[in-house]
């Protein structure tokens, strides 16, 4: 990248207290989602950030109240391409669309996944969508692994993207996931409180971390609707919304979601490994047992309070029926 390559107009931002610590290209890519963090650090290495006036290399470690200056290059201007992709779509109005998405779309474009995303889908049934999130994310405000399902809203105006972009920001919204897990947890309810960041070894997985760069708080409200042998079924009410928040925090506490190859160390579960007949090999899951079941919002315009539920998909549905005639306690 040559500095003709970035625009002319700086941002300015200041390092806050609780970011001591944290990596120059962690600290930019947090602020500015629709950059990769590989191209930060080609705006770092081509002096397009600067540190109190001073070059510094990408692995720099901030301090508060740093001044970070960073001419932004501008880019690619098309998003995703229209796809007629059939949507769940629980609400629609004006302002917002609430969808229940399916399990196994990515949410918007990434490596190795360029189509058949849900940015697709919007685009072919939308006429307008927010653009706040960057042109590969049209009406994107937040979003779902790739094999959780459930609802999601969807923003039409940036306005409308920024105001509910705040309402996530200030833990003003009510978010419920409904979870199968392999292991029972000890208690009825509880809250698990443990830090989130980066793992050590693996880029594709979280960790609970404490005192590290990338450790961020959070907090997890749980509570079993069910218990079988071996398995339970909870809803889970996440307080924050780290990156696989609530499946690391139940593999901590011995109760993997079920199917989470990540965290659980199984990607697929058979009736037969239900109902103990090894010759029963038809597969009931094959994902992640995570459902967005609920989600409560005030409305963008109105200010009014929206609550949507999404049922349960077919799969889990499968996985409960089988607990309940083979492991039911």
């Amino acid at each position: 990248m040559s500095g003709d390559e970035l625009s002319s107009e700086p941002v300015e931002l200041i390092v806050p207290d609780d970011q001591a610590g944290a990596r120059l290209d962690w600290f930019l890519a947090q602020r500015f989602p629709s950059y990769s963090r590989v191209l930060l650090r080609k705006v770092i290495n081509a002096a397009g950030v600067k540190v109190d006036g001073e070059r510094v290399k990408a692995a720099y470690r901030l301090h508060p109240g740093e001044r970070v200056t960073i001419v932004l290059p501008e880019l690619a201007r098309e998003g995703p391409q229209p796809e007629n992709i059939p949507l769940d779509i629980l609400y629609e109005d004006a302002e917002i669309a609430v969808i229940n998405k399916p399990p196994g779309m990515v949410v918007h474009p990434a490596k190795g996944h360029w189509a058949g995303t849900l940015t697709a889908a919007l685009q072919f049934h939308f006429d307008q969508l927010s653009s706040a999130g960057g042109p590969t994310r049209p009406g994107i405000v937040h979003r779902l692994d790739r094999d959780t399902s459930g609802v999601m809203v969807v923003a039409k105006t940036d306005q409308v993207h920024m105001r509910l972009a705040d309402q996530f920001e200030n833990r003003t919204v009510e978010k419920e996931y409904f979870a199968v897990t392999a292991g029972v947890p000890s208690r009825d309810r509880d809250v698990i409180d443990l830090p989130v960041g980066a793992h050590p070894q693996h880029r594709e997985k979280m960790a609970i971390r404490r005192d590290h760069s990338t450790s961020r708080e959070a907090q997890s409200f749980y509570e079993v609707v069910e218990r079988f042998d071996g398995f339970s079924s909870l809803k889970v009410l996440p307080k924050t919304g780290r990156t696989h928040q609530i499946r690391l925090h139940l593999a901590s506490i011995g109760c993997a979601v079920l199917c989470d190859r990540l965290y659980g160390g199984r990607a697929v579960i058979t009736r037969g490994e239900i109902s103990r007949d090894p010759f029963d090999t038809r597969v009931l899951l094959d994902r992640q047992a995570l459902h967005a079941r609920r989600l409560k919002i005030r409305h963008p315009a109105s200010s009014q309070p929206m609550e949507f539920i999404a049922p349960l998909p077919a799969d889990i549905e499968a996985v409960l029926t089988a607990l309940g005639e083979f492991r039911r306690i």
